[in-house]
């Protein structure tokens, strides 16, 4: 009697350890479900949008209402002015084809303090240039083997002793083969980098970073519909873009915005709540960026939010394993550039990204586009592997994994060449008419 007991038991345990399991994740592109998108141009109240000025005023704050609350939460209205440090004035470097500048952003509240340390190259020329403006993930040293790369904003001397052990390990210049330096300033543009962790730590713990500066008293968490940590790092974005308006090296109405993975979700939302930004890249970014989440394929929407529940809202949880319910999907995110170009990249074994379900909901977004006279995506058919497509919406496929390299930097530097008019190093401001005014 008792081991029938304890094997019903067993089985009911087993049951509901199946049963609070995410459904198995989709690798075939005939198990794709069936499903339905969120129409575009149609507003909440089943208006049919026409024209430009009505995807301006009526249905693009709607979506982007939809997102804020329900998947990347709202940023809390009060504002931060920064101190601004110079750590380094500009200096010529990399063999005097570029000049150096490294910044500090300093944001407090009565409590505590946040530090964005800031590294910029640009040719060295006696004028204003475009730029490519993205986080990494780990340090700026990391980016070049430059060796006055500051480490946290400063010198290795100035590193305490646990600081210079645990930077050893992380020697300079390791992440080079993601950032083309060279190839970016030979080509006639600036690269601004920092650590996306200076803004907001990548850890399920939001009593650190720029969250803590503004929270209401007695809050220790934000709210479910309120800011992620990808809000936070957005939020980031836009406040490095607020000095680029003031530095004298950086033309900041030609600033391409641009973030790989977790970071090229970031970019996209960035670029949608901030459209002083003229070109927005978004590098790999799958479920929760470019990806379509109602295809279900590869990570999912239970994933993300199981793994890495801190970079949405709490209210994004919802529509795990629901995401039939979300009144938005990602193509409505890409439409939020238009009509700026707007560039969706993608690898060939990145499965886990859903690299056809970022190439699908790019040409989604193509219906907006063509309210503004511009062609996306639409005529377009799933492109073969590295056949980059370069109109007013990018796209290619990438032989490879999950990664940033040489090839991507290429299509996003001839990219922003054929949009912003740059050519043999010098650009031409007539050809921004798309960017939104500053």
């Amino acid at each position: 009697m008792r081991k029938i007991v304890f094997i019903n038991l067993f089985l009911f345990s087993l049951f509901l350890s199946i049963a609070q399991r995410t459904h198995p994740t989709i690798k075939e592109e005939s198990k794709v479900p069936k499903y339905i998108l969120p129409e575009l141009l149609k507003s909440d109240n089943g208006k049919k949008i026409n024209n430009q000025i009505e995807w301006e005023r009526i249905r693009r704050p709607e979506i982007l209402e939809h997102f804020s609350n329900e998947m990347y939460g709202i940023v809390p209205a009060n504002s931060l002015s920064p101190e601004v440090r110079i750590l380094e004035e500009a200096t010529i470097a990399l063999n005097s084809k570029a000049i150096r500048k490294q910044i500090q952003l300093i944001f407090r509240n009565k409590i505590d303090s946040i530090s964005l340390n800031i590294l910029i190259y640009t040719p060295n020329k006696n004028f204003k240039v475009p730029a490519f403006f993205g986080y990494n993930f780990a340090g700026n040293h990391l980016i070049h083997k430059d060796p006055s790369i500051l480490i946290d904003g400063k010198t290795e001397d100035q590193l305490s002793r646990h600081s210079k052990e645990y930077f050893n390990q992380k020697k300079r210049g390791e992440r080079t083969s993601r950032w083309s330096i060279e190839k970016i300033i030979e080509s006639g543009y600036g690269i601004i980098t920092l650590n996306y962790n200076d803004v907001d730590p990548d850890r399920n713990d939001f009593s650190d970073g720029v969250h803590s500066l503004l929270y209401n008293i007695n809050q220790t968490r934000p709210e479910a519909h309120q800011w992620g940590s990808i809000s936070a790092w957005a939020w980031g974005m836009s406040r490095v873009l607020d000095y680029l308006e003031t530095d004298e090296l950086i033309d900041a109405k030609k600033v391409v915005l641009f973030g790989h993975s977790r970071l090229g979700k970031t970019s996209l939302w960035a670029g949608a709540l901030d459209q002083r930004f003229c070109i927005v890249i978004s590098n790999n970014s799958g479920c929760g960026g470019a990806a379509l989440s109602r295809r279900r394929f590869g990570e999912k929407v239970s994933d993300i939010t199981t793994n890495w529940s801190h970079w949405f809202a709490k209210n994004f949880k919802k529509y795990s394993e629901k995401e039939s319910l979300l009144p938005i999907d990602q193509h409505m995110l890409i439409a939020l550039m238009a009509p700026r170009p707007v560039y969706v990249a993608s690898a060939s074994k990145d499965s886990w990204a859903d690299p056809k379900g970022e190439f699908l909901s790019a040409k989604e977004a193509s219906t907006v586009y063509q309210l503004y006279g511009l062609q996306g995506l639409e005529d377009e058919e799933y492109p073969k592997v590295n056949t980059p497509i370069h109109k007013k919406i990018g796209y290619h496929l990438r032989d490879g994994k999950h990664d940033v390299t040489e090839y991507d930097w290429r299509q996003y530097i001839k990219f922003a060449n054929k949009l912003l008019g740059v050519k043999n190093g010098n650009s031409n401001s007539k050809e921004t008419w798309y960017c939104y005014p500053t």
